[in-house]
């Protein structure tokens, strides 16, 4: 909460809980998807959710099905 400057949704929130916590508190912080939100890109802030697929290098589909439910749980907003 401490990392976004703008108002946001209990839908927001909650996704950008569930990526902050799974991707971990650090690289979160630093993620284009705060700077994008920061800016007010809110659009760019939910595409920026789908960057966070990999894992070892590797794009993984359980994690592209996480942040695609991510995304959109961010983009319903509620």
């Amino acid at each position: 909460q401490r990392l976004i400057t703008v108002p946001l949704s209990d839908g927001e929130f909650d996704a950008l809980v569930s990526l902050a916590f799974n991707i971990g508190g650090g690289a979160f912080a630093k993620s284009t998807l705060v700077r994008k939100l920061n800016s007010g890109d809110k659009a760019g802030a939910a595409n920026a959710f789908m960057s966070w697929n990999k894992a070892g290098g590797r794009v993984l589909n359980g994690l592209t099905t996480r942040r695609r439910n991510e995304r959109i749980q961010f983009l319903k907003g509620h």
